[in-house]
């Protein structure tokens, strides 16, 4: 016998992803631009309902391919925002992603439903729709917890890079400057990442030797 919920409740599970990747030394998040009322012309992070067939993560997936063009990167859940008065359509409860890109070229696009996407600076961004504001703050806060107990900044950097450039990470996301002894002693002693015996070339100073983690997943270990 097939049983049914008797539950008359009508609400909708929609899934939302905060992008972040550093370009130009400063930690950006990727939006779109709304058309649909009430929030026309507003920003917001990529996201859409859950469909019948799909799991939370391979709807966030789906989202960041079809409206933004990203794929292939760190895809992680956060958490559940469900205030009732969160959508003024009516009840939607959000399971929210966060995802991680590196500052590689890339060509973002996105769907028909929307006016345009964009890289933005998360100390200046604009208003954004829903509970938008409250996700990316929640996912900064997320990553930057993060990254001082697991590995995962290999997700926003390319794979080769200089030591510089590992550290700069740290330093935007934490948003703090590090001691550069410290800190290439900490890698050191961690033997997270290998020299590649090459150096990256068209420095104002000498040439800097180019390093790789030696694994690109998820690994929990303790950095700062």
């Amino acid at each position: 016998m097939t049983k049914h919920h008797t539950s008359s409740q009508n609400i909708k599970v929609a899934v939302d992803a905060a992008i972040f990747s550093v370009k130009n030394e400063e930690l950006v998040v990727l939006l779109i631009q709304m058309k649909k009322k009430p929030f026309q012309e507003m920003w917001a992070i990529p996201g859409g309902l859950l469909e019948e067939e799909e799991t939370s993560l391979s709807a966030a997936e789906r989202i960041l391919s079809t409206q933004t063009g990203v794929s292939h990167v760190f895809l992680e859940q956060l958490m559940t925002f469900d205030n009732v008065d969160r959508d003024p359509v009516g009840r939607v409860i959000s399971i929210a992603h966060y995802a991680l890109l590196p500052d590689l070229p890339s060509e973002l696009k996105t769907t028909e439903k929307y006016n345009d996407v964009r890289w933005w600076p998360v100390k200046k961004l604009p208003p954004l729709a829903y509970d938008h504001k409250q996700i990316v703050k929640e996912a900064r806060e997320r990553l930057a917890a993060k990254i001082q107990y697991t590995n995962i900044v290999w997700s926003l950097l390319p794979k080769e890079f200089t030591l510089t450039q590992l550290q700069q990470i740290y330093e935007i996301i934490l948003d703090k400057k590090l001691d550069k002894r410290n800190f290439r002693k900490r890698f050191d002693d961690l033997q997270l990442i290998q020299s590649t015996g090459k150096k990256r070339e068209g420095l104002a100073h000498r040439p800097a030797n180019l390093y790789q983690f030696k694994e690109r997943k998820l690994e929990y270990v303790e950095i700062i």
